[in-house]
């Protein structure tokens, strides 16, 4: 998920607004993008998991109590999937 903040006026929208005017002055593409979850959509994704057709990346996981080393890894950049925090 995109960690949006809400934001006052915009509600999170004015990091998408930032990209692109910063997109003619990096090397990087920046763009927008919107998405909007359904329950037949996500309730097609569970099959798929669930069936095993459908793997996530995960690269590591952290108990909740190391959750600063798992932050460390990801700021590290050496993550080659998602770095999952367990309860």
């Amino acid at each position: 998920m995109g960690g949006e903040t809400g934001g006052r006026w915009l509600g999170g929208f004015d990091r998408q607004l930032r990209a692109l005017m910063l997109s003619p002055l990096v090397g990087q593409k920046l763009g927008m993008l919107g998405a909007t979850e359904n329950s037949l959509d996500l309730a097609a994704l569970k099959e798929l998991l669930e069936s095993g057709d459908v793997t996530p990346a995960v690269d590591r996981t952290y108990p909740l109590n190391d959750s600063a080393a798992a932050i460390r890894y990801l700021h590290e950049g050496r993550a080659r999937g998602k770095v999952v925090i367990t309860l």
